[in-house]
């Protein structure tokens, strides 16, 4: 092997949606005895993973069209347990991440109030602890992720299952999902602050898209330790300096950007990434879902790489940035 392939890495920025293999996906659907849409393997495999050829016209379509899907099938305790051991496991596996964080909405499992929240949090903390028992050399830790689907009386539900269950392995919340009229990020700060206060670490999905005035907000307002994405930073030198000031690490996923339109090519991922490194803005690189998008944190810095993007040095600058930001502390030799 390499020693590209063994450098020890952590990922910071996954989905459980977008993070189990689909032979895993496809075994728990059947045992749940969920109706899929497709009755062959090969056809579920296209179904909930962006294969050559493939691109989504944004987030938006994204979530619809994949995460529907995934989140249903993993909708239960016992599949839920599986789905978290299964990437933990696979990622120390396939790229040596001897770290990882997690993240997932419980409210998004629970079947419209159906299933239990406390005993899918659980669930997902079990999976957890099964795979650092049987890979004693990896971190994890779970982020729980509130939703712009949801209003902030649910989100403050879920904010305070986080919250005690932050002793286990909870350790830390986001904001995801598409951009929505209906949302507001103002009427969500008091929930982040509760979560500030109570010890977890805060990351925001905020500038994925072309909302500059809500990234403005999270960074003055939120201030969080991480931001999911913030592309459209890139377009705002002042907004850029208060980043690199604050210490605000942003958490890149080059390929899935790609896949999902964020950005519009290869060129203009260059241009934003090194508008990032001349402002000494610090990013991590990660995959958003490795099984969606059919990728590893080893292929997106190999793809980096190969585009003249950045260098090995920046690279592994890059992953010492990761176990730094990490809100997990990984473990003593």
């Amino acid at each position: 092997m390499s020693q590209r392939t063994t450098t020890p890495r952590a990922e910071l920025h996954t989905h459980l949606g977008a993070a189990v293999d689909p032979v895993i996906m496809w075994t728990i659907a059947h045992r749940q005895g969920i109706r899929l849409p497709v009755k062959d393997y090969w056809d579920f495999e296209d179904l909930i993973t962006m294969g050559p050829g493939k691109k989504n016209r944004g987030v938006f379509e994204m979530d619809r069209d994949y995460y529907h899907l995934t989140e249903l099938i993993q909708s239960s305790p016992e599949a839920i347990e599986e789905a978290v051991h299964s990437v933990i496991g696979g990622g120390y596996r396939k790229c040596n991440l001897v770290l990882q964080e997690l993240r997932f909405s419980p409210m998004k499992r629970n079947r419209t109030g159906e299933r239990d929240l406390d005993f899918i949090i659980l669930a997902a903390l079990w999976g957890m602890r099964r795979a650092m028992v049987e890979y004693p050399q990896v971190s994890a830790g779970l982020i729980v992720a509130l939703d712009r689907s949801f209003s902030p009386a649910q989100n403050a539900i879920t904010l305070e299952k986080a919250i005690r269950y932050a002793p286990d392995g909870i350790v830390g919340i986001d904001i995801c999902g598409p951009d929505k009229k209906s949302f507001s990020m103002r009427a969500h700060a008091p929930l982040l602050l509760r979560a500030r206060k109570a010890g977890l670490g805060i990351t925001v999905h905020a500038g994925e898209t072309g909302n500059l005035e809500e990234l403005r907000y999270v960074v003055r307002t939120i201030r969080p330790e991480r931001i999911g994405h913030g592309l459209c930073a890139a377009k705002d030198p002042k907004l850029l300096k208060e980043i690199a000031k604050q210490g605000i690490v942003l958490e890149l996923c080059p390929t899935s950007n790609l896949l999902n339109s964020v950005v519009k090519d290869v060129r203009e991922l260059h241009r934003v990434i090194r508008t990032f490194v001349d402002h000494g803005v610090r990013f991590t690189v990660n995959t958003d879902g490795p099984e969606m998008y059919r990728t590893s944190v080893l292929k997106e810095e190999e793809f980096l790489l190969s585009q003249g993007i950045m260098s090995e040095k920046e690279l592994a600058r890059c992953m010492r940035w990761a176990f730094e930001a990490a809100f997990v502390r990984p473990k003593k030799k």
